[in-house]
This record gives C-alpha cells, sequence and structure tokens, in this order.
C-alpha cells in the first residue's frame, strides 16, 4: 500500500507529521511505503533526528511552497501546484508520474483538503458532493457524523447520499451490524426543522434498507440514540468543535476538583481517569475520512500530533482493506435515482 502524506499541513508541521509517520513505520506491511510531500531539507533533518533507518520504507517528493490554513481553499489550489498539499492529491490521483498512491493524508487546511480531492481526484459513481465523516466516541460506542466541515450549504441529495456513505462506513469500519440513521433536528416531532430537514427525511424513508430512525435532538447524540448522524458541513462542525472543548473541559474540571479535596484520591483514579481521555481523545481516531472521493483521503485535525497522524495512517489502511469505497459505489448504485447527478469532478 501506499500511502501519502502532507508534511507541511498543520499546526506543528512539518515536526509532527514527519514523526507521526515516523512512529507509524511498526504498523506498515511488508511493501507498504509512505511517501511524504514538502520541504525535503527540512524533513530529511527530522528523519536524521530521528535515527531514521537508511532502509526505512518513507520517500520523501519534494515541494517548495505551501497551503496556508488561512489562503481561500479553490484558489490556493489552483495557485499552488507546487504545493505539498496538491503534490499529494496529485499522488492520488495518479496524475504524477508514478503510480497512484492507495491514501491521501494531511492535516492541514480543510477546505483545501476537500477542494483539491474534488478537483484532482474526482468522485465516485454516483456520488454528488464529497462529506467528512468522523467516528466519535460515546459511552455507548463510536458515532459517525457526517457531515463535519465539506459542504456547509448541501442540497437534500447530498445529506441523503451521506447517510448511505456514513452507513457504510460504520458497517465497514467500526462493525456496526445495522447502524441506526438519524437527522440532527431542532426537535423530535416531525413537524420541526427547515424544508430542507423534512426533504432529506423523505429521501431517507425511500432508501432500501436503511435503517432510518428520524430525528434526534443535540443532546441525545452521546446517550447512544444512533449510529450514524446526518448533518450539513457548518452544523457538524460546529457540534464536533464543541464536544471535542466540552470534553476537555470537563476532564480538566473533574482533576481540578479531584485535586482540591484529596490529592492522594487523584493518584488512585489516575489511571481510570487516563483511560477514559485517551477513549474520548481525538488524537486517538486520527483523521477522517472524505467519503465520495474517488480514492482514500483522510482529513486531520488542524492541531494532529505525533500520535494523531500514526493513528491516521492505521485508520486509513484499515478503510482499503475493508473496501469502503468499492461498497459504497455498490450501495449508491442501488439507490433510486431522485437527481441525475453532474459529471465525476463537476459541482453538484
Amino acid at each position: 500500500m501506499r500511502l501519502a502524506v502532507d508534511a507541511m499541513g498543520g499546526d506543528h508541521a512539518p515536526d509532527a507529521i514527519v514523526r507521526g509517520c515516523i512512529d507509524a513505520l511498526d504498523i506498515l506491511a511488508p511493501g507498504d511505503e509512505l511517501i511524504l510531500t514538502g520541504r525535503e531539507n527540512d524533513i530529511r533533518e527530522i528523519m536524521r533526528e530521528c535515527s531514521v533507518p537508511a532502509d526505512a520504507p518513507i520517500r520523501i517528493i519534494h515541494a517548495d511552497t505551501v497551503v496556508e490554513m488561512h489562503e481561500s481553499p479553490v484558489e490556493a489550489v489552483r495557485a499552488k501546484k507546487d504545493s505539498s498539499l496538491v503534490k499529494m492529491m496529485l499522488l492520488g490521483a495518479g496524475r504524477l508520474d508514478e503510480p497512484a498512491a492507495d491514501v491521501v493524508i494531511s492535516a492541514g487546511n480543510t477546505g483545501a483538503c476537500v477542494s483539491g480531492g474534488t478537483m484532482f481526484m474526482k468522485r465516485l459513481p454516483g456520488v454528488h458532493r464529497p462529506g467528512i465523516a468522523c467516528a466519535i466516541p460515546s459511552f455507548h460506542g463510536p458515532m459517525v457524523l457526517c457531515d463535519v466541515g465539506a459542504n456547509p450549504e448541501p442540497r437534500a441529495i447530498h445529506l441523503a447520499q451521506y447517510a448511505v456513505m456514513a452507513e457504510t462506513y460504520a458497517k465497514r469500519v467500526l462493525g456496526i451490524q445495522r447502524p441506526r440513521v438519524a437527522q440532527v433536528n431542532i426537535g423530535s416531532e416531525e413537524g420541526k426543522g427547515t424544508d430542507l430537514i423534512r426533504e432529506v427525511r423523505e429521501l431517507l424513508r425511500a432508501i432500501p434498507d436503511l435503517n432510518y430512525i428520524g430525528y434526534i435532538e443535540g443532546r441525545d447524540l452521546f446517550e447512544g440514540a444512533a449510529d450514524v448522524v446526518v448533518t450539513d458541513g457548518f452544523v457538524g462542525n460546529t457540534m464536533l468543535k464543541l464536544a471535542e472543548g466540552m470534553a476537555k473541559s470537563l476532564f480538566k474540571a473533574i482533576l481540578h476538583e479531584i485535586l482540591e479535596k484529596d490529592p492522594s484520591l487523584a493518584l488512585q483514579l489516575e489511571p481510570i481517569l487516563k483511560d477514559l481521555f485517551k477513549r474520548n481523545d481525538y488524537h486517538e481516531y486520527g483523521g477522517a475520512p472524505l467519503l465520495g472521493v474517488n480514492g482514500v483521503c483522510f482529513i486531520c485535525h488542524g492541531s494532529s500530533e505525533a500520535r494523531t497522524i500514526r493513528s491516521a495512517i492505521r485508520s486509513a489502511r484499515e478503510y482499503v482493506q475493508k473496501g469502503v469505497n468499492e461498497a459504497i459505489i455498490q450501495r449508491i448504485a442501488c439507490l433510486e435515482p431522485h437527481e441525475s447527478p453532474q459529471p465525476a469532478g463537476g459541482p453538484a
């Protein structure tokens, strides 16, 4: 398997990204290769500091420029052809002078990852618009939220396809046999919500073999009410960031209270708290797949650390091994066409 990684993408790049790739060497299979795109001198310096063996399956493709976090995604992707992110996407699309990469991974500009993935890798047959699916931990097990930032103003058909693609991901990767699919709404009653939400509801009800359970409210998300939750990219991204911040703040508050009341109790509870924090830490989940692109693209948090990248490489390998894209193609093809998608790669 060939995995291309944008070494310059993210708040802590290139150091955290390169170190994460080095840490992932032990989970690669014989014949696997990591291809790092970015400033070669910087990458090699980090590899020297980490004493990477000369025969390690890591190769570098030099890229002079970087797509910065603040840049306009579409403009940056079109203008910065020599950037680490674009070269990574071109590898994923098989448009460089070598075989295509099986996986691309970046912690850089999310919008640029979505634009680059759609522009260069194109879309899977029948897919209107790619969406980012994030596995979120809860007390009752992981839940897939889609979309979390790729498409802030979707049409109904986009959200219906997100439900199908996220359901397939939940089945194949998370091992949930019959995922319960729900929509986020301001109430569980059928009359609640916007025209778009109600239109999506009718589309989801018509999809064969989809275990659609209706609406859930934001407070139900972590109560095990659904396995797949569908929403637009604006709401989904806001929910994701809120959940991350709340989890971090809650753990800090609990630890502060224990230390204030009984420091010795903190030592007793330390293993439990560490385990709980690990299970609810997004760094352990790595990246989120961009569902619907004709390839495997994982988008990581901008603040990714080395362990985040290692986890993303592990998750991306599993995505390929479980044949998620092949299953999505079959599932989408079985749907009753509500609209005719435009040619792959064009706007929908």
